[in-house]
């Protein structure tokens, strides 16, 4: 198991525009926000010592590679022969 690597929301950020992946502040500030039923779009948590919103790094890239890998499992193989 690796060392967890938590990161705020404006780290998160930096980390997925690494990947290519660029989302606005308020992109991820959505991404964070507990909906109705207090669930979050990602797995973010309020760190009990500074009280700020954190990641797992590893958890937030590991969910972008998941549902890539999902999307290539999803799609149609054209045969070219």
């Amino acid at each position: 198991m690796s060392k967890p690597c938590y990161l705020d929301l404006e780290q998160a950020r930096s980390a997925l525009s690494e990947l290519g992946i660029v989302l606005s502040q308020r992109q991820m500030q959505r991404a964070a926000e507990t909906d109705g039923h207090g669930r979050r779009k990602l797995p973010f948590f309020i760190d009990p010592i500074d009280k700020k919103l954190k990641i797992d790094r590893n958890t937030l890239l590991r969910i972008y590679i998941d549902r890539q890998v999902a999307a290539e499992n999803s799609a149609i193989t054209l045969d070219l022969d």
